[in-house]
């Protein structure tokens, strides 16, 4: 690893520390209907306001040793690991993408994915605004590497960046959009629907490979694990699963390792 890119991922996981406490907030608010800047975190049991000092990700936990500073009840272990766990998936996606626009643009949808898969596993659903918000979020960072592209070398060069990125958008889309419809909303919402085209325009603006990958390894995973759930009698045929975690893992493992994948794959089938 270059220092360049150590140093890309020391900052990216800084930064991802940031957003996993504003995603310990979003998972909270969002699903409740609450303003997720007004008002100020407090505790749920005592009512008492989280001071700033108490805010700092993952160390104020444990320094407070996982309870809260005036009543002493008890704080979930999750938002310490939801924080480092964002971290982490930052430092990671920080090394997979080819320019700072790439970078802002997975990073949004990083941390609103992590937001996302919380809260469908918990709620049963993807809410729209969190989603809208992390496709405009990543839709503008990649326009600005396009606009850049088109300044510097013409509107050609900038088009041929875009369009891998609009082309996996619209793969994205068109696949679950196509199951949807056929399955008339049975085992898929329209969140997941909505969920879509974003991760298949930041996936397909790394590369065809992550972009293709990931979205056949989402739905792999989710059928394995389905699988899994019927043999175990864990679950029935008519058992709702959330499947945004399941499209997420996949553009998580099509972003990290979609060449490697696809390479293997196509030396199964020999075609490489």
């Amino acid at each position: 690893m270059s220092d360049l890119t150590l140093l890309a991922a020391v900052s990216a996981g800084m930064l991802g520390l940031l957003v996993g406490s504003f995603v310990n907030v979003v998972v909270h608010r969002v699903p409740a209907g609450l303003s997720v800047v007004r008002p100020r975190s407090s505790c749920p049991s005592c009512g008492g306001l989280v001071r700033e000092r108490d805010n700092i990700p993952v160390l104020s936990w444990v320094l407070l040793r996982g309870r809260c500073r005036d009543c002493r009840a008890p704080i979930s272990a999750r938002y310490p690991a939801v924080e480092a766990g964002t971290a982490l998936l930052f430092a990671l996606v920080a090394t997979r993408a080819p320019g700072l626009p790439e970078v802002l643009a997975i990073l949004a949808v990083t941390g609103a994915g992590v937001a996302l898969a919380l809260i469908d596993l918990e709620h049963g659903r993807l809410p729209f605004a969190v989603t809208g918000w992390a496709g405009g979020l990543a839709l503008a960072a990649l326009a600005s590497g396009w606009i850049s592209t088109g300044v510097d070398s013409g509107p050609g060069a900038a088009w041929d960046r875009a369009v891998p990125a609009l082309l996996g958008a619209v793969t994205w889309l068109t696949v679950y959009a196509a199951v949807w419809a056929s399955t008339r909303g049975r085992g898929m919402g329209l969140g997941d629907v909505a969920l879509a085209p974003v991760l298949g325009l930041v996936l397909g603006a790394v590369g065809p490979a992550q972009s293709l990958t990931g979205l056949a390894l989402g739905f792999l995973t989710g059928a394995a694990v389905g699988a899994v759930l019927l043999t175990t009698r864990r679950a029935g045929r008519r058992t709702a699963i959330a499947f945004g975690p399941f499209m997420l893992l996949g553009a998580a493992l099509g972003l990290l390792a979609g060449p490697a994948v696809a390479e293997a794959y196509l030396r199964t089938v020999g075609l490489a």
